[in-house]
């Protein structure tokens, strides 16, 4: 089974002007960093051409398909029948983008067969980590 997964997703950009408009993302999961959850936006969907990142807690994806979750950066909490908005917050703006709940819901079950809710402190070399922290200092 592999330990990584990337999953193409649609989103849909929310915007007062010009108007909401639908861009594509990918959603990535690694075993190496069983914690996390990597959203990239490519270049074609940024204002200014670049692409665009954000990670953020797999336990955070998780509780903001049930209900209002997140006080930081990332903010997650369903919409509608199926959809679930994601309020990124930079200092210089903010970016609120809509998703399919069933796109996330699916990712976050892929996620889980690779490491179990739970289990993601034994999925975590902290060793390697801290040797690799020391060799930086």
């Amino acid at each position: 089974m592999s330990s990584v997964i990337d999953q193409a997703v649609q989103a849909r950009l929310i915007a007062i002007t010009p108007r909401s408009r639908v861009i594509p993302a990918s959603l990535h999961y690694d075993r190496a960093d069983p914690f996390a959850v990597r959203l990239v936006f490519p270049p074609v969907a940024s204002l200014d051409g670049v692409e665009v990142a954000w990670t953020f807690g797999r336990d955070l994806l998780a509780e903001g398909l049930r209900e209002p979750a997140g006080a930081g950066d990332v903010q997650i909490w369903p919409s509608g029948s199926d959809a679930v908005v994601v309020e990124f917050h930079t200092a210089v703006g903010m970016a609120v983008v809509q998703f399919e709940g069933q796109d996330l819901r699916s990712f976050l079950a892929r996620s889980y067969e690779i490491v179990a809710e739970g289990d993601e402190a034994q999925h975590l070399d902290v060793e390697a980590d801290l040797a690799a922290l020391l060799r930086e200092a």
